[in-house]
């Protein structure tokens, strides 16, 4: 059994980006069917196969809304004409992901584990910090420290007081005898209370320090990491347990360090007072702790161990939630009233996780009644055994009074010292999944590979590539051999998932094959940093962002080229028409969520896409189904342009429209991830193969259309 959802689809991270906006479940993946993502496994929100021995029934199999009748909230079944009894996805996988989904991993998890983990989550917590602020790092541990002694000195300063005022003699000289000592005591109070002051500054001061570095560290490590790896669901699992909650618990990880330090502190401070006045308290003061402890690792443990099996539920939820709330899906919302769908598909997973969560609760109350009745037996256990030393003459009265004192003082250090280690090792099971995905990112970046590709290239070899998307069955390319010489308009064509866009992703450097080789002239790009292979190729593809910047921004990428380069890019690719149209010119903000801000259109988001590959002015320049968008007279306009103003570049065009590659210099026909066809378009009609079945379709629909 295990946690993955396969029917959550990859991408379907939360925090969906304003540009790509949430992918339906016929959004395909990289030339694959349209109903799966590049793995094989189910997309979106739609059907989600049962999961290998998950067994048993979803918490509430009734449909979503059945308790009150059929009518969803705010009666949505009603208004969008839908009733109770239509069919939902299947979402029964979520329901193997109960509360032991997880003890293989858990089990051994208890009290001595956390005592063995702390202090590595200590110094985890403390290089952090000491990476975010040393000035406020050693501010924090110093003030505490310091506080911490004046404690004990407050403590022993109350024998004194309490001596001199159970000695014999009248009132007001006991008074004045106890009055240096009540001095003491004062001034101890007051100077501990001001460095704890000072100690709290300091580390507010330090956590959202903590925080910069933690987000900082997580997008750093998957904006490097391998693209491919966002077609595997189980990468998206673990950065959303990283990016969710994990890189929160960065900040929370040296909090609760800090507060463990500050109350092992004050514990020594009351346990060597009370050790001091008689070694007898400070194990019983133990003992009395002890069942409280067992509760808080008890409930740390079920709460991590929950929270982590419902990671797959969590991201279905925030898909469908972006489905209901994001602009790109606001309008098909609206007009195939799928409001009330979508509102009960939302309620069946959002139910699944509330029958979780509420057996939680019921667990954890139980484990902290259970942990506070036992604790509270302890705690009488200390107070007769020092009513018996009393009894007994092993300790004078006020010696009793000042370890009263110390064993209450000792008691809410305690206390406190649990709650905190509570915390660290429950953030620290996160933050423990932070650094482990921000570990596993770039041990899988190709660091080893420093060689510099050559500036330019006069042919480029495609030498037998295989390549297969994680979880995939059938490989997407099986022994592509092509070739692309300097200056050439080279084209890949064929049917849907075919392999096309997968072939120019690993020519873009954006996928690594699995076996053969990639050649610019007698350099194998396998040896060449990544990075600066990217910097020599432009890609124009189909599914571009939508970047929410401005008109310049969305053309230059963050390289800026001068005015000149940015006009010239805008002019190739017809942009320059549409900028021109704009409010403010370059400088109007491309997306209507913001104030001011203005919306293109299909076809002007594809020119302005298509000025960005002009830009970049690289000698490899991609184009996947650039005209997409375009209706026909600006496709062959911008053809026109890509020919005129190729200048020595090396162009791969893909595009379903066969009419726009007759005058290529070459045409690859791909066929279920192999070469099936090459040659010129004459060439290709002439053997009257599968080009020339799918050229002459295209051609009799356009005349039977005229």
């Amino acid at each position: 059994m295990t946690v993955t959802s396969r029917g959550a689809g990859a991408g379907a991270s939360p925090e969906t980006g304003p540009t790509a906006g949430p992918k339906s479940s016929s959004d395909p993946g990289p030339d694959g069917p349209a109903d799966t993502e590049p793995g094989g496994t189910a997309s979106g929100v739609g059907h989600a196969p049962t999961g290998e021995g998950s067994g048993g029934t979803a918490p509430d199999e009734r449909a979503p809304g059945s308790e009150t009748g059929s009518a969803g909230p705010d009666g949505a079944d009603a208004a969008d004409g839908l009733d109770g009894a239509d069919e939902l996805p299947d979402f029964s996988d979520l329901t193997t992901h109960r509360w032991h989904a997880h003890d293989d991993t858990m089990r051994n998890i208890g009290f001595l584990t956390i005592a063995r983990r702390l202090p590595a989550l200590v110094v985890q917590a403390t290089r952090m910090a000491w990476e975010a602020s040393r000035r406020d790092t050693v501010a924090t541990i110093g003030l505490n420290l310091l506080a911490g002694v004046f404690t004990a000195f407050g403590l022993l300063a109350t024998t004194g007081v309490l001596q001199a005022l159970l000695a014999a003699g009248p009132t007001p000289e006991r008074v004045r005898a106890a009055l240096p000592a009540l001095l003491a005591v004062a001034a101890a109070a007051t100077v501990r209370t001001s460095l704890q002051a000072g100690a709290n500054w300091a580390q507010s001061r330090l956590e959202p320090q903590v925080s910069r570095i933690a987000e900082k560290r997580l997008y750093g490590v998957t904006s490097d990491v391998a693209l491919v790896r966002f077609d595997d669901s189980d990468f998206h699992d673990s950065l959303q347990r990283a990016r969710a909650r994990g890189v929160d618990s960065a900040d929370a990880v040296v909090g609760s360090a800090i507060d463990v330090l500050t109350a092992a502190i004050g514990l020594g401070a009351a346990a060597g007072v009370l050790g001091v006045l008689h070694p007898v308290l400070l194990p019983l003061l133990v003992v009395a702790v002890l069942p409280d402890a067992w509760s808080a690792v008890r409930s740390a443990r079920m709460r991590y161990t929950t929270m982590l099996s419902l990671v797959p539920t969590y991201r279905r939820k925030w898909i469908v939630s972006e489905l209901l709330a994001e602009r790109p899906t606001a309008a098909e919302v609206r007009s195939f009233t799928m409001r009330g769908f979508l509102l009960r598909v939302y309620d069946r997973v959002a139910r699944t996780e509330q029958a979780v969560l509420i057996a939680l609760a019921r667990r954890q109350t139980f484990a902290r009644l259970l942990g506070e009745a036992l604790g509270g037996l302890g705690t009488a256990l200390v107070y007769v055994a020092l009513g018996l030393l009393l009894a007994f003459g092993a300790v004078p009265l006020a010696v009793a009074g000042t370890a009263v004192l110390a064993i209450r003082s000792g008691q809410s250090s305690l206390a406190s010292l649990l709650y905190a280690v509570n915390r660290l090792y429950e953030n620290g099971l996160y933050f423990t999944d932070f650094v482990d995905f921000c570990d596993a990112a770039r041990s899988e970046r190709t660091q080893e590979r420093r060689d510099a590709p050559p500036e330019t290239f006069e042919r480029i070899t495609v030498d037998d590539v295989t390549f297969s998307y994680p979880g995939a069955e059938t490989p997407a390319l099986r022994g592509v051999s092509i070739r692309l010489e300097r200056g050439e308009v080279v084209a890949l064509v064929g049917e849907n998932g075919s392999g096309k866009t997968t072939l120019s992703r690993i020519l873009a450097g954006l996928y690594a094959p699995d076996g053969g080789r990639v050649l610019w002239d007698s350099t194998d790009l396998s040896g060449v940093d990544p990075h600066l292979l990217r910097d020599r190729i432009a890609v124009i593809a189909q599914d571009h962002s939508h970047w929410p910047l401005n008109a310049r921004h969305n053309i230059t990428m963050g390289a800026e080229k001068g005015e000149e380069a940015l006009r010239r890019a805008a002019e190739v690719a017809g942009a320059d028409e549409v900028i021109a149209e704009l409010p403010h010119g370059y400088h109007t903000l491309l997306d209507k969520r913001f104030k001011d801000g203005h919306e293109l259109s299909g076809g002007q988001w594809q020119r302005i896409a298509v000025a960005r590959g002009f830009y970049r002015d690289a000698p490899l320049l991609i184009c996947d189904e650039p005209t997409a968008a375009l209706d026909a007279r600006a496709e062959h306009a911008l053809f026109e342009r890509v020919r005129r103003h190729a200048d020595g570049r090396t162009v791969l065009l893909i595009t379903h429209r066969l009419a726009s590659v007759r005058y290529a210099d070459r045409i690859y026909v791909l066929d279920h991830g192999k070469v099936a066809e090459q040659g010129t378009h004459d060439e290709l009609m002439a053997i009257s193969g599968i080009y020339a079945e799918l050229y002459t379709l295209q051609a009799e629909a356009y005349h039977a259309a005229t």
